[in-house]
């Protein structure tokens, strides 16, 4: 995996850089795991804005992944690496030995014809899911789950992977991305290696033009607005706005909005660096 840098032949090709791509086996998605996918525009049932700079881009399919790995008696066989225009990782097509054909999320190294399994007592190799319980120390894994059976939850992004650190009883302890450590249950599942596309930080759209293609549209800063339109607006010339908040008036550096009485807040060891 490698990304690719440009001559700037033209000004939109002076500062982009983008994925090569070689990683990718196949241009054409399974059309059996395919569902529509309709835009919102950042409008609601009642056709009124609730999210702004949302609007546009291009057509896409939903590609349905399996984030449960709930197919335990039959191993699979990884037959394609695709792109997938609605995540940063790449996406693998597997198909068991049934003939059931499934999309995962493709972690880094999986290769075409490689054989993957899930389940109790399954190795603990790249591709496979199988409980933290069974799997060793040290090992860095992904689409983890937080509730046993309610499917994959966390590191699910390009390059993302957690760490497995340590056992206490019926829990795991996990280094997540974030920096935090927290605890899950052993029963919960987890994959072993890093997700795929692990060099996706790196790249840049190089104009504006490619982010409309992604459905955002221009984004205005809190700053250049009116004072009726955002706290930290107005002033005469270039004002610094005041103290960092959102439009609606919340603290946005620094200010705490996670509930203290979260049921969740026990099984968090150490919160994530700032």
């Amino acid at each position: 995996m490698a990304v690719r840098k440009f001559k700037p032949v033209t000004p939109g090709q002076r500062n982009k850089v983008i994925s090569a791509y070689d990683d990718i086996t196949c241009t054409t998605p399974e059309k059996s795991l395919l569902k529509p996918l309709r835009k919102s525009g950042g409008r609601n049932n009642q056709g009124k804005m609730t999210m702004r700079y949302i609007g546009g881009g291009h057509k896409q399919m939903y590609r349905v992944v399996d984030f449960l790995r709930d197919k335990d008696k039959y191993s699979a066989t990884v037959k394609t690496i695709e792109y997938d225009p609605n995540r940063t990782a790449r996406i693998a097509l597997v198909q068991y030995e049934d003939g059931e054909k499934r999309y995962i999320i493709a972690p880094n190294g999986l290769k075409v014809g490689q054989k993957i399994s899930s389940g109790s007592g399954v190795a603990p190799e790249i591709g496979n899911s199988l409980p933290l319980g069974e799997i060793p120390l040290g090992t860095l894994v992904h689409c983890i789950e937080l509730r046993p059976g309610t499917g994959a939850a966390m590191a699910r992004s390009a390059g993302a992977y957690a760490q497995l650190t340590a056992r206490e009883g019926n829990h795991a302890i996990l280094r997540l991305p974030s920096g935090e450590t927290r605890m899950v249950l052993v029963s919960c599942r987890a994959t072993v290696g890093i997700v795929s596309n692990t060099e996706h930080n790196l790249e840049s759209h190089g104009k504006a033009g490619r982010r409309r293609w992604l459905g955002r549209r221009p984004h205005n800063r809190g700053v250049v607005m009116n004072p009726v339109d955002h706290p930290m607006g107005g002033g005469e010339g270039r004002a610094s706005g005041g103290h960092p908040r959102s439009r609606k008036g919340l603290p946005a550096k620094g200010y705490k909005t996670r509930n203290p009485k979260k049921t969740s807040n026990k099984f968090i060891i150490e919160r994530r660096k700032k």
